[in-house]
């Protein structure tokens, strides 16, 4: 699912009823992740195939090679938290 948090796009999943967060942009060629395929807890992006860790942006799979922001999420009353400081950079979007 697509968000926004502040001015950042954030890919939400829920990965056997926990709720990661992702920012939605590849950190190989800008496609939006929310498109993409879930498998376990990784995503796939839809323009390339490349393959990111939900839990930790890290890229696992060629040709992206650099990792994703991470967003950390808390389910209180049954909404859905995204603290608005990621892990790290975009190293496309600045």
């Amino acid at each position: 699912m697509l968000v926004e948090v502040g001015t950042a796009p954030v890919c939400l999943v829920n990965v056997d009823g926990t709720v990661l967060a992702v920012h939605d942009v590849c950190t190989h060629a800008l496609a939006s992740l929310s498109g993409g395929w879930v498998e376990g807890d990784r995503i796939e992006c839809p323009r390339h195939g490349a393959a990111f860790s939900l839990r930790t942006g890290e890229a696992l799979t060629p040709p992206a090679s650099r990792a994703l922001p991470t967003f950390g999420v808390e389910v209180r009353d049954g909404r859905v938290l995204v603290d608005p400081t990621p892990s790290r950079e975009h190293p496309l979007i600045r």
